[in-house]
């Protein structure tokens, strides 16, 4: 096991990592940019390390300055947790040539998922339905347009190395394929330093359902059940729930075989999920696969009971999978909201903060008072999970976490989330991507 790990990442996924650690007995080293030297997951880390100024690119992003942290405080592993360099294949390959343990999959998993074209195409060789699209990255619009006859608007455009929800439009006619075309080119090439493109089919009306799964460096590989993350706004989820409504039992044991099958096909290790969507008959196409911890990993959890976070460190440092897949159970419901800032213009600060509380509540979160929110911040605030026995008694359980959760002096769209979770029409079932984007206009990603 290691001894000491590099949490290169920040807010409350970094402080996730910290505890995961702890109990696990591994010293950590944070990382933070010279804006976050007081920040909850600076102060709580055994060490710290300052690698840089505010801006992402200049501090949690710097792989140089990350790597002399870990080199300087000699950390056995990094964990990147999830954003930022969590699945950057050039990061993880660095940190092995500098002696140190990557908390994730191979470099080659990273690399042969997080091209989703060649993605596409290993599952589809495995026998996993994909939706139609080009089977390579686009060289140029030109291009674009050949495929796009062929296979049919509405399609979506994608950034070839995009992940998380950025990266992609939706483009209806040939118009739409030439701004969602430089849209995806520019949001690649600046967010993910890599401007290739491919186009899919476009399903209007379609949920977006996960499954989760954790495999060791011995092959051993378990799924701990979907959840359904359907609830999307400007291309991010906003609300994840598990089980997934209504699937029903040979649905639901179809995805969670063709995730197993998809992650046995490259031979995938550590933690990770495999997304698909479902169209209003019910056939299933792959996606993508996130080759990391998902901000969403509270909800298997506390289905399960299996400590992802740890599960994954334990798979990095070799230790085989004490669990079958015959011991994972998945037990009652258990539904999350994610609570971002809102985009604003400058910086503010936090006058007050209050996690909610009581039987079956979770509430992720970096936050304390004095913090300051700014551009440059990570908009993910906190996250707030609710279980029950039942749907109806976990939904009831958010609505009461959310109406006592307090966030003072930023914006946030915490009200957003108090209506969703009282609206009638989510508490009766299912609903399709579209649906949020329906209530307040405008397209939302599959």
């Amino acid at each position: 096991m290691f001894r000491k790990i590099l949490i290169a990442n920040r807010g409350e996924i970094a402080l996730r990592l910290i505890r995961a650690c702890r109990e696990l007995g591994i010293a950590t080293v944070a990382v933070c940019s010279t804006a976050e030297r007081e920040a909850l997951h600076s102060r709580l880390a055994d060490e710290r390390v300052c690698v840089g100024p505010e801006p992402p690119e200049d501090s949690y992003l710097n792989v140089p300055a990350l790597l002399s942290a870990g080199l300087s405080r000699r950390v056995d592993a990094v964990h990147p947790g999830y954003g930022l360099l969590a699945e950057n294949g050039d990061f993880a390959e660095a940190c092995e040539r500098s002696g140190l343990a990557f908390v994730g999959p191979r470099v080659r998993h990273l690399r042969l998922m997080g091209d989703k074209p060649r993605a596409r195409r290993i599952v589809e060789r495995a026998g996993i339905p994909v939706l139609p699209g080009s089977p390579e990255p686009l060289a140029d619009l030109a291009e674009a347009r050949v495929v796009a006859d062929e296979i049919g608007y509405p399609l979506l455009v994608k950034a070839a190395a995009g992940g998380g929800g950025r990266g992609l439009g939706v483009a209806r006619d040939p118009d739409g394929l030439a701004a969602a075309f430089t849209v995806a080119r520019s949001e690649g090439e600046r967010l993910f330093g890599n401007n290739l493109v491919y186009v899919e089919r476009y399903l209007e009306s379609a949920r977006h359902i996960e499954v989760q799964i954790v495999a060791d460096r011995d092959r051993r590989l378990l799924q701990l059940g979907e959840r359904d993350c359907s609830i999307q706004r400007d291309h991010q989820k906003m609300i994840a729930e598990g089980p997934a409504v209504g699937l029903g039992g040979e649905l639901r044991a179809r995805l969670a075989d063709a995730a197993v099958e998809a992650a046995r096909a490259v031979g995938y290790t550590n933690v990770g999920s495999v997304e698909f969507l479902i169209d209003p008959t019910g056939a299933f196409y792959f996606i993508e696969m996130n080759t990391r911890v998902q901000v969403e990993h509270g909800i298997p959890e506390t289905l399960t009971g299996v400590d992802l976070v740890q599960e994954g460190i334990r798979a990095a440092a070799g230790v085989p999978l004490a669990l079958t897949q015959k011991q994972v159970v998945v037990r009652g419901h258990a539904v999350e909201c994610r609570i971002r800032a809102e985009p604003a213009v400058g910086s503010a600060a936090l006058r007050g903060f209050h996690a909610p509380g009581g039987l079956g509540i979770r509430v992720e979160s970096a936050l304390q008072a004095g913090d300051v929110v700014s551009p440059a911040s990570d908009p993910l605030l906190a996250k707030v999970l609710a279980y029950g026995a039942t749907r109806a008694e976990a939904f009831s359980r958010l609505r009461a976490a959310l109406a006592e959760l307090v966030i003072d002096g930023v914006p946030t769209d915490l009200p957003l989330h108090r209506r969703l979770a009282a609206d009638p029409e989510l508490a009766r079932g299912a609903v399709s991507t579209r649906w949020l984007a329906e209530r307040e206009g405008g397209d939302a990603e599959e």
